[in-house]
């Protein structure tokens, strides 16, 4: 990424239901900027496989649109539930997928990473991360739905973690 020019990252909360995604932009001074986020909802009643394509179809509109030089992806991390672990995993391949295939780095963190670059704290919780999300980006409200958050924080964090 050239310095002289801003560069956009695109954070990803996964999740085959709701996927969030957060653009950002980061200044040659280091402020960041909202581009765009939101939220790729599926339909629970539809096949695994044709949540996936419009997962994959949607990221990659939104790609084409934003052109982020980076994705930013939150890493698993579930204790319990195995059946949704496999289900989010599908989401984060596809996703991963239509990052590499448009030509963009791709970077994983964990929650603990995402959590520690925004306020400094490990076990912080979703309002104080919400919260830090919103007074970072200088928005006037939290970013909602929480997936969009979630995924802004990812990319938020990348930007710290590299020190774009």
């Amino acid at each position: 990424m050239s310095s002289s020019q801003p560069s956009r990252i695109l954070g990803i909360d996964p999740g085959t239901g709701l996927l969030g995604f957060g653009v950002i932009e980061v200044s040659k001074g280091g402020t960041l900027k909202l581009v765009d986020g939101g939220v790729i909802r599926t339909k629970v009643n539809q096949p695994l496989d044709e949540r996936l394509i419009e997962i994959y179809r949607h990221l990659a509109s939104v790609i084409s649109k934003t052109r982020p030089q980076v994705m930013a992806i939150e890493k698993l991390f579930f204790a319990q539930n195995v059946t949704t672990a496999i289900s989010v995993s599908h989401a984060r391949g596809v996703a991963m997928l239509a990052g590499k295939l448009a030509g963009l780095e791709v970077a994983e963190y964990t929650p603990l990473q995402i959590k520690q670059s925004l306020t400094g704290y490990g076990r912080a919780d979703k309002k104080q991360m919400q919260e830090m999300v919103r007074v970072i980006l200088k928005l006037k409200e939290v970013p909602k739905p929480d997936d969009c958050a979630d995924a802004l924080a990812t990319a938020i964090c990348h930007s710290m973690t590299q020190k774009i």
